[in-house]
């Protein structure tokens, strides 16, 4: 699942092609860093012509480095890329840093195929190489700032760029700074593995554009959280495009930053928005202890505007915000005569300084069994008058004693990004308590903590790669079944797979004609609903090809004639099976669920408010599949239908979710199980008997893939 990265990161020697003896390449700077840092270990370059390279002994081939040589660095031209790979395929060469971009699409095909098939592990290409802090390692093929040191934070980015606006952003010190690349072969998950392991490290910052293996990524983070290390993710690229012509009401409904959400949750990983909430959290994490799961913020400060302030821009970024209990409104009172003992806390509110127990508030707020991280705010900024510094020393000093045994997450925020006094940087460090830059990064930061917690991590991912399904015999009946076939399957057909998984669905017939309608009405009974049956037309009621409150059979011929008339006014050229007819439900809420692609996740899974108005209403939660009965039921609370089935005034009677989760989750295995297979599936509507909470599928739209 994971490739051992040992040689790329630690390599005893480090053979450099590329470099050259009259100008100054990648090559060359990697050897100049490797030098400049004291690496250790031999450096060798590998030159056809030149007996020396920046004053180093050259070698002609690769075949006559030594057996100790883990990594080679590849600085060349793309044409000549692959043919170097296949020498150093037969030298004793371990691993290959590839810096190349530009390849052409031939060439990327085949790179990828001699990665996919080498003994060697490559990492890149179209990358800035990593660099290994700890151990004196720049396999980097730029100059680090030299205000850079070694620490405990280590960046996982694919963009070089993007790694270097973090180091050069972030204040504490680095363990290892990877770069990826367009990973061929060796991928960041494999680097996150690794890092779970290492002593040196104990926060892990990522910058994902995609996620190559998403089973091997969740992996890996959960063996960072069983290491008790921090793992925070910034992913680019999630643009919120819908796919809004698709055939299904599903895909319409999410996007590819659903999938990416969904995915995030199903692993457990904390995200971020950008670099500054990223630089924040690592900084955050690299000082102070992990917060508890589901534990909400504390917000103090001497100012009621910005606490105030931060309380609103932690609501609207999805932070909760403690509410204190009694205990700690009394201990607060006690300790800042005229404040009212709420969050935030107001020191200012407390007129007379001489009267404010900073220590005695405090510690109340730590003590609050709701609150699991507490957030200071003070101005801190470098550019402040050192008179101002001064007088809030005593301020600061507070805080320092307060974080010194802190038994949860505490650090100060400067409300503003930028630059804060080196000074009281240093005074709040010694104490384990972070100074974070910035109203909005500083509060996702301390969010973050409460991310990541053991356990749950690999749920998703083991279920993704063990394939465990209990309806293994179905699914691979299903898969040969539906091989080669593309569109929309027939209702009959989408019905009888749903009656496979055990999904309840509503009886049904389907008839040729209004005179095999009325002889097999009872085989339904009335009242029941008449609807067209053709696989080419996905949304029968946009043509008019539904009739409902069919009560007799002479209304049972009225309704087939008038669907046949409707459709072949508005789709003259489809083709027509038949009739459907259906059971007509009474006293049900309307609800949806279904699934879509969603590579290279695997199928999202959607349910919430269903009918004809479901993309206008847009009442949905995601998750990706497969996933347990306890998952759907927290999935379903999060949407508005769980706040009708709860009993809504004198209109909804309390009606239970489990039976729609049941449905739900067996929906979740079989698209997990078909994922490849169906590209897409809408149940909408089902319907779900008031107060029993008994779910019945109507509509089912089965799109091969």
């Amino acid at each position: 699942m994971h490739v051992d990265v040992s040689s790329l990161v630690r390599p005893r020697a480090v053979a450099v092609i590329g470099a050259s003896a009259k100008r100054m390449t990648q090559g060359n700077v990697v050897i100049a860093n490797l030098r400049d840092w004291g690496y250790r270990g031999a450096v060798l370059p590998v030159h056809p012509l030149a007996e020396r390279v920046d004053g180093l002994a050259a070698l002609r081939h690769v075949a006559e480095l030594p057996p100790e040589t883990d990594v080679a660095v590849v600085a060349i031209p793309a044409a000549q890329v692959d043919a170097t790979l296949d020498e150093l395929e037969s030298s004793p060469v371990r691993s290959a840093i590839v810096f190349t971009a530009g390849f052409s699409e031939a060439q990327a095909r085949a790179l990828r195929r001699r990665c996919a098939a080498s003994r060697l592990i490559v990492h890149g290409p179209n990358c800035m190489g990593l660099v290994n802090f700890n151990d004196a390692v720049p396999l980097y093929p730029s100059r680090p700032s030299k205000r850079l040191r070694p620490g405990k934070v280590a960046i996982v980015a694919q963009s070089g760029s993007a790694a270097i606006s973090v180091m050069n952003t972030i204040l504490v010190g680095l363990s290892k700074v990877v770069t990826v690349g367009s990973e061929f072969q060796v991928a960041a998950a494999d680097y996150i593995r690794w890092l779970a392991a290492d002593d040196a490290t104990t926060v892990i910052g990522v910058v994902a554009e995609s996620i190559k293996d998403p089973v091997a990524f969740a992996l890996a983070a959960e063996a960072v959280h069983e290491a008790g290390k921090s793992l925070v993710v910034l992913k680019v690229g999630r643009t919120a495009t819908g796919s809004a012509a698709t055939q299904a009401h599903t895909g319409a409904l999410v996007s590819d930053a659903d999938a990416c959400d969904a995915f995030f949750a199903a692993a457990n990983i904390a995200t971020v928005a950008d670099y500054d909430e990223l630089v924040a959290a690592l900084e955050c994490a690299a000082l102070t202890r992990k917060a508890a799961a589901g534990k909400a913020l504390a917000i103090v400060g001497i100012s009621g505007g910005q606490t105030a302030l931060a309380c609103d821009i932690a609501e609207s970024g999805g932070v909760a915000v403690a509410a204190f209990t009694e205990t700690t409104a009394t201990a607060l009172r006690a300790a800042l005569p005229g404040t009212p003992g709420s969050n935030p806390v107001d020191f200012g509110a407390t007129v007379n300084p001489d009267d404010r127990n900073f220590a005695a508030a405090l510690a109340a707020v730590f003590d609050d069994p709701g609150v699991g991280a507490i957030a200071a705010l003070q101005d801190s900024q470098a550019s402040l008058n050192p008179a101002t510094l001064l007088n809030y020393r005593p301020v600061f000093t507070s805080y320092a004693e307060a974080g010194r045994g802190a038994s949860k997450p505490f650090a100060v925020i400067s409300p503003t990004g930028e630059g804060v006094d080196e000074g009281v940087r240093e005074l709040l460090a010694k104490d384990g308590v972070p100074l974070l830059r910035g109203l909005t990064p500083g509060l996702r930061a301390l969010a973050t903590l409460a991310g990541g917690q053991p356990g749950p991590a690999g749920a998703w991912a083991r279920a993704r790669a063990t394939d465990r399904s209990a309806f293994g015999a179905q699914a691979a009946e299903w898969r040969r079944a539906l091989a080669g076939r593309h569109g929309p399957l027939d209702p009959a057909t989408a019905f009888e797979l749903l009656r496979a998984y055990g999904l309840p669905v509503v009886k049904s017939i389907v008839v040729r004609d209004a005179d095999e309608a009325a002889a097999r009405a009872h085989e339904i009974g009335f009242p029941m609903v008449v609807k067209v049956a053709s696989a080419e037309i996905q949304h029968r009621s946009d043509v008019g090809g539904v009739v409902l409150g069919v009560g007799d059979a002479a209304s049972l011929r009225a309704a087939v004639r008038s669907v046949a008339k409707r459709v072949a006014a508005a789709r003259p050229g489809a083709s027509i099976e038949g009739y459907e007819m259906q059971e007509q439900l009474v006293d049900a809420v309307e609800a949806m669920a279904g699934f879509t692609s969603a590579p290279p996740f695997g199928p999202l899974v959607v349910a919430g408010s269903g009918g004809t108005l479901v993309e206008v209403l847009g009442d949905r939660a995601a998750r990706l599949a497969p996933f347990s009965v306890d998952e759907a039921r927290r999935m379903i609370a999060q949407t508005k239908l769980a706040r009708i089935l709860g009993g809504y005034r004198n209109l909804m009677p309390p009606t239970d979710i489990g039976p729609l989760a049941g449905l739900v989750t067996r929906l979740s295995q079989l698209a997990a199980d078909l994922d490849g297979v169906l590209a897409a599936c809408d149940l909408n509507p089902v319907l779900v008997r008031k107060g029993r909470g008994e779910p019945r599928i109507v509509d089912a739209l089965c799109i091969c893939a």
